[in-house]
């Protein structure tokens, strides 16, 4: 007697009409594409505890948005530098969305418990995000930069020379002012070829620079447009900060980073960092 054949499902049946692909023995997959067994395999834990992955992949996927966030950065640098301003606008934009992103990240971190991190903080041994030279690269992207945030990599030449590369090139706002230089505005000579390597001064002649910008937008509008994709960037930038901060706080209290810092207290001083002064500032100006 014949078996019956098993009812056909709805899904069958839908991916069928749809004539999708199932075979992918001579062809390449979506994991293919993705280098999914790399990615997926790259979470080691150390310990037993349930809550290292959480860990891990919180740090991981947050690597990841940093290394698309340079990726665009790099490019909105170039655009500005040769006068692309309509491209650069778009990359900007990209950035600041990403920065939500790592911003939201800390909430899922938010989750784990002092009692659920203490377990597991012993493994991290003097491992810290504090040496991610990826954020350091931002940080210097944007302007922050000090010769003694290059020392955590001078252990691996290959990452010193990408990051050391970063802190001696001008940064995004370094570009934008001798973009609005080449505009015919006074831009002072120390703000257009200088130290690359130095903090950034805030002047005064900037200030006035930009308040021409904002006092007349249509005149100066992709200029106009710039300093706002900078000002959101900031305010992102901020943010993520911020949430750090108090995502640390929460789990840890005001004990001392696995890195060495005082944890707390080093985040909170960073929070008064300032990477567009003027853009800032103009605002009481206008």
């Amino acid at each position: 007697m014949q078996k019956p054949s098993a009812p056909v499902s709805a899904v069958e049946t839908i991916v069928s009409e749809e004539k999708a692909q199932l075979d992918f023995s001579a062809s390449m997959s979506y994991g293919d594409y993705l280098q999914l067994d790399k990615v997926l395999s790259a979470q080691q834990p150390l310990s037993s505890t349930h809550d290292e992955m959480l860990f891990i992949v919180q740090h991981q996927t947050s690597e990841l948005w940093m290394k698309l966030a340079l990726h665009e950065l790099g490019a909105a640098m170039r655009c500005i530098a040769s006068d692309k301003l309509d491209n650069a606008f778009k990359m900007l934009a990209r950035v600041s969305r990403i920065l939500e992103q790592l911003v939201h990240a800390w909430d899922v971190l938010a989750t784990m418990t002092p009692s659920e991190y203490t377990a597991m903080r012993t493994y991290l041994g003097a491992s810290s995000g504090f040496q991610s030279y990826q954020y350091r690269s931002i940080e210097f992207c944007l302007g922050n930069k000090s010769a003694v945030m290059l020392k955590p990599h001078e252990h691996r030449a290959d990452i010193l020379e990408q990051v050391r590369h970063v802190y001696e090139s001008p940064s995004l706002y370094d570009e934008a002012l001798r973009l609005m230089a080449r505009r015919g505005f006074a831009i002072p000579a120390s703000h257009v070829e200088r130290d690359w390597t130095r903090p950034y001064d805030a002047s005064e002649e900037v200030v006035q620079a930009w308040l021409q910008v904002y006092q007349q937008p249509e005149a100066h509008w992709d200029l106009y447009q710039l300093a706002e994709e900078l000002v959101d960037l900031e305010d992102a930038f901020r943010l993520w900060r911020f949430r750090h901060v108090t995502t640390v706080e929460r789990i840890i209290g005001f004990k001392r980073g696995t890195g060495g810092t005082g944890g707390v207290s080093y985040l909170r001083k960073m929070l008064d960092v300032v990477l567009f002064p003027e853009l800032w500032r103009v605002r009481t100006e206008l």
